[in-house]
């Protein structure tokens, strides 16, 4: 795995919801044919890591049970590593991670960053993998209403550090740590950008960072019509390929997206220019208008 924690390219993680509610592609994918014909399909346009989930973390979800989502991931994560693609299981539950990496994925992503299963930091340091640790503040049910900070990029890179400490405490080993802002998660629209403008200040902690903008809400109102009706979730792939291009020119170590041959063809775009370096101004986040661009 040292290879796709210090890569020559950012890294891509396709998208692989096996779930019938997730807020882009929730019900294509929860047969396990489709799933696997999927996720074979995204790692042949490109994605170096396919992230299998199955529980929906969009806003206001419902929680299920670790039986279901084993019995969604499970199958769908065999056939994929019978088939030679690598994964990471997309789970805040240890129990699901440990079944998930014995089935054949490599890296746990956790959207909670450890917090919603104590016994996760165990499973990962006695896995010897990758974790991803992503800001987190409660689970989908309630996470909008904990969208308050007066300081968001310094909150966010506050408690990553935190996860952080905890994560090394518990014996992880500290090159196998990547972290996440959680773009969406228990975040509006403003700490959003906020986040993307300061990713520089989250660099700074000195690990690998993961950008998950793909398709999100944000992205919609951005480019929402004269009408102020927010762009559908099938048409945000423009807006979604310019902020991974943008997150990895700041120095971001990778991208979560749904569109993987198109983020591919771009990032390649980028490495042949001769992988410019984005230098952020800190004007704050852009107004949505009828053009979506900032006024």
């Amino acid at each position: 795995m040292t290879d796709l924690l210090r890569p020559a390219r950012p890294v891509v993680m396709g998208v692989l919801n096996v779930t019938p509610d997730s807020f882009s592609d929730g019900g294509r994918y929860a047969d396990v044919e489709a799933a696997v014909a999927h996720g074979v399909r995204l790692y042949e346009e490109g994605a170096d890591l396919i992230d299998v989930g199955g529980e929906s973390t969009r806003p206001g979800a419902v929680r299920i049970d670790a039986e279901t989502e084993n019995a969604r991931v499970l199958p769908v994560i065999r056939a994929l590593a019978g088939a030679g693609v690598p994964m990471s299981i997309d789970t805040t539950r240890a129990a699901v991670a440990d079944a998930a990496l014995a089935a054949g994925a490599s890296v746990v992503n956790d959207v909670s960053g450890g917090l919603a299963d104590p016994q996760m930091a165990a499973v990962v340091a006695g896995a010897g993998c990758p974790w991803i640790l992503m800001h987190w503040r409660g689970h989908s049910n309630r996470m909008q209403d904990l969208a308050r900070y007066t300081d968001v990029v310094g909150e966010v890179r506050a408690a990553l550090g935190a996860r952080v400490d905890d994560a090394l405490a518990a014996g992880v080993d500290p090159q196998r740590i990547i972290v996440d802002p959680g773009l969406g998660f228990a975040k509006h629209a403003e700490h959003n950008w906020q986040l993307t403008i300061g990713l520089p200040e989250l660099l700074s902690l000195g690990y690998p960072v993961l950008f998950a903008a793909s398709r999100k809400s944000y992205l919609g109102r951005l480019l929402a019509g004269p009408d102020g009706e927010p762009r559908p979730v099938g048409q945000r792939g423009a807006a979604t390929i310019a902020t991974s291009v943008l997150a990895v020119a700041a120095g971001a170590w990778g991208v979560r997206v749904h569109d993987v041959r198109d983020t591919v063809d771009a990032l390649a775009v980028w490495q042949a220019s001769g992988r410019p370096a984005l230098a952020t101004t800190g004007t704050g986040p852009p107004a949505a208008g009828a053009t979506g661009m900032p006024r």
